[in-house]
């Protein structure tokens, strides 16, 4: 008796903890979380006007002989397209394309998100409701295409159904999320799966951050939600692997709240900038700066006019902090400070020369920004010399015209002249052309100069963090000394 009364309690308690939308044996079911979010989710309808050739004149060019010879309808046709003697004035025809997207109800007074991608460059936007089955036509509140996200607006005069979002942050992979969408067409269509990575980098623009599913998505899918089992907007299905199945990705929802409130209020979005080219900061090149960890992004260059140098960031730092939050990466850096609004004071932790030091700064605009390259500078003409320790030969840049050909303001530097085959230089991708201006964040004028700090700290970490200018830019690279 004594364990059936504990077996029944245990099932008691099991159901009690079930997700709100759960089957008696512990797998959810998304029947009501469907009826519940389906009627905010949209059909998306856009059409544009192309200009098109004469169907006909198309038709023999594309049949002509192919082997670069003369076409025998091309003069017939160049009197009538204003190539001849005839009408100079034929209008091109136009014919209408059109494509479909999805999206979701954000207000009552409906106001909707998409992609950007989606609506870009049409010329009639219309949104299809799934309660009446009536299309409205939507005009754009804002767009953002370094996110890929719309806000549209309809007028329906009455209320409407929508969706909240959830936090990002705390969804965990593994977690159980539902796609509705218009795939291929096919209105209204839900597909579930479960949230399979989070911080995906895709390379679809300067702030990825996807959370990666595995529920279905499908041309057709962009802009629609990712749902949570709370039915709340976990991400904006906006991308896929063609090759790939089950693989799809949305921008989380963290990200789309932020921009589409500045999309609603300002119809644009505005982002921080600091003025900085940056890259990360792999474990070798943490080590020779004294780094316990690998972490942070590495200062490549500083644009003197932009606000970090305002602020009194120089190369060679490495933000580990900002506003207190700690920075993982380049990524992650170029995502907080976007995510700040310009003119905003935030503070800024870096590493130079070994010690954490604590920077203010006030953000400017980034307006389109992308990195900031600055032109700077490389050596002049001397005698060549060894390196044997990186297995490089390189010398200084003491003429003018030298230093300008590549890219430097002031000669200044030593020219890598020669890689040695399987050096520790050629292991770090140290190229002929670089110009060495730092090692371990100091400033190298000569051999000697560079040798000194080879032969001290170099030595004592076992590596050397180089700063090089190659083709006008800035860049690090760690080289790991070899035992003798």
């Amino acid at each position: 008796m004594k364990l059936k009364r504990y077996l029944g309690l245990l099932t008691l308690v099991t159901l009690l903890v079930l997700p709100a939308y759960a089957n008696a044996n512990g797998l959810p079911s998304f029947v009501e979380l469907a009826k519940k979010c389906g009627p905010a989710v949209v059909n998306i309808n856009t059409v544009k006007m192309v200009e098109v050739g004469n169907p006909m004149e198309d038709f023999f060019k594309f049949h002509g002989n192919g082997r670069g010879g003369v076409n025998p309808f091309e003069e017939f046709f160049k009197q009538f397209n204003g190539n001849g003697r005839g009408n100079n004035n034929h209008p091109k025809q136009k014919r209408k394309t059109g494509s479909l997207g999805s999206g979701f109800i954000i207000s009552e007074d409906g106001y909707v998100v998409t992609n950007n991608h989606v609506v870009a460059s049409a010329d009639e936007i219309t949104v299809k409701l799934q309660n009446d089955g009536k299309d409205y036509p939507a005009k754009i509140i804002g767009r953002d295409k370094e996110t890929d996200l719309a806000l549209l607006k309809i007028d329906t005069g009455k209320k409407l159904p929508y969706l909240e979002f959830a936090n990002s942050a705390k969804a965990e992979v593994g977690a159980w999320v539902l796609a509705i969408g218009n795939p291929f067409g096919l209105g209204h269509t839900v597909t579930k799966g479960i949230i399979s990575a989070k911080g995906r980098i895709i390379g679809a623009g300067p702030f990825d951050n996807f959370i990666q599913t595995d529920a279905s998505i499908n041309p057709g899918n962009s802009g629609g939600p990712l749902i949570d089992l709370d039915g709340r907007v976990i991400g904006i299905n906006t991308a896929i692997i063609a090759s790939g199945q089950g693989i799809g990705f949305a921008i989380p929802s963290n990200m789309a709240k932020s921009v589409i409130d500045q999309l609603k209020t300002d119809h644009k979005v505005s982002r921080g900038w600091l003025g900085v080219t940056i890259q990360d900061a792999d474990a070798k090149t943490a080590k020779a700066l004294g780094l316990k960890e690998k972490t942070g992004a590495l200062v490549n260059s500083v644009n003197p006019k932009d606000p970090a140098a305002k602020g009194g960031m120089k190369v060679g730092d490495v933000i580990l902090k900002v506003n207190g939050e700690k920075i993982d990466d380049t990524n992650d850096l170029l995502r907080t400070i976007a995510a700040l609004p310009p003119g905003k004071r935030i503070s800024v932790n870096v590493w130079r020369q070994g010690k954490s030091k604590q920077l203010y700064i006030i953000l400017g605009d980034r307006n389109g920004k992308t990195v900031v390259a600055q032109a700077e500078e490389a050596s002049p003409k001397a005698a060549n010399e060894n390196l044997d320790d990186l297995g490089l030969v390189v010398r200084k840049v003491n003429r003018e015209a030298e230093a300008n050909s590549l890219g430097l303001d002031k000669p200044e530097g030593l020219m890598v002249i020669e890689v040695t085959p399987d050096s520790p230089a050629e292991d770090a991708a140290i190229a002929v052309g670089d110009v060495i201006l730092e090692a371990n964040q100091h400033k190298v004028d000569s051999s000697k100069s560079l040798k000194n700090i080879i032969n001290s700290e170099g030595k004592k970490r076992g590596l050397i963090m180089l700063l090089l200018k190659r083709q006008g830019k800035n860049i690090f690279r760690t080289i790991e000394l070899k035992n003798k």
